[in-house]
């Protein structure tokens, strides 16, 4: 099979050899006519110079594999009528269960009290994980994986998605349950995609209905949050303190005020980065069932937008 590596050019030297191990019988390629490719390896930032790629040459491709788990920059685009398939690897899930646990066990065990600066300070003892309760909004494979982590740790976790699937061993709140899932919080997890349903989720209205002294983990999407909102519960006290790896603009701009807040901690989109050496694998099945027409792995529904 031909596969196009429609990705930037960066990404060549960490993908070529671990997608060519994983699917053997593939020609990569970086560029050629397309109408000769039977499949397309996909990244948000090709074609390089800002213009979206026009699906429409791509007459025989059967599918077209994104690299990252978002696919909000292209499952708009009108030319896109081939099937689009996010990805989801070990990798991915294990990489993100392991920073939301991270973060929430700071929040939880109160780290940041121990500050180097000579002050020793009378030992505030925190509840045991037990007593304290996580929300997760998104209950998708990521979710799921991080729910799961910190369930194996004692929290007292609840999950929350528009459908409310079953999860086997969390409780799984649906759509209308929304507001019950925020009251139960003291670590909120943001995890879902951006889709119109999504964008501002977490109001000024929602955001009150946090316990006061909440923290906020989002490594979903920037849009999920309404900045101004968060900014002002931050001020208030009633947000103890956000981390915030996703952002309505990336990179951050250096005037921002998430930069200086003295609640908020910043990281730069490292919450799960998509990492060759899994997600080769799984890019390499979906291509082989593309080829012999078999349902293919983690498609996107275009309704829904993920």
């Amino acid at each position: 099979m031909k596969v196009l590596f429609a990705a930037p050019a960066r990404l060549w030297d960490a993908w070529a050899p671990a997608l060519r191990a994983a699917c053997p019988e593939m020609a990569l390629c970086r560029d050629g006519d397309p109408a000769g490719f039977d499949a397309l390896i996909y990244a948000p930032g090709y074609p390089e110079g800002g213009a979206a790629l026009d699906f429409s040459p791509f007459t025989r491709a059967r599918v077209v594999q994104s690299l990252w788990a978002g696919v909000e920059r292209i499952v708009t685009n009108p030319t896109l009528t081939q099937p689009l398939c996010r990805m989801v690897d070990p990798g991915l899930a294990q990489g993100m269960a392991e920073y939301c646990t991270g973060w929430a066990l700071r929040a939880h065990l109160g780290m940041d009290r121990y500050a180097q600066d000579g002050v020793w300070r009378n030992a505030v003892t925190p509840p045991l994980a037990s007593a304290r309760r996580v929300t997760v909004l998104g209950m998708g494979e990521l979710g799921r994986a991080v729910a799961a982590a910190l369930a194996g740790l004692g929290f007292r976790v609840t999950g929350w998605s528009h459908s409310g699937r079953a999860v086997p061993g969390i409780e799984v709140l649906a759509g209308p349950d929304l507001p019950r899932a925020l009251a139960r919080a003291e670590i909120l997890i943001c995890l879902l995609p951006d889709t119109p349903q999504t964008r501002d989720l977490l109001d000024a209205e929602r955001l009150a209905l946090l316990p006061a002294g909440a923290t906020i983990i989002n490594a979903g999407r920037g849009t999920l949050i309404d900045e101004t909102a968060l900014l002002a519960a931050l001020d208030s006290g009633h947000i103890a303190h956000a981390v915030l790896d996703v952002f309505r603009q990336e990179p951050l701009p250096p005037d921002h005020p998430f930069w200086s807040h003295p609640r908020v901690t910043v990281t730069p989109h490292v919450s799960a980065e998509t990492r060759p050496e899994s997600a080769a694998a799984v890019a390499a099945e979906n291509l082989r069932r593309a080829m012999r027409g078999a349902p293919l792995l983690y498609r996107v529904d275009r309704a829904r937008g993920y």
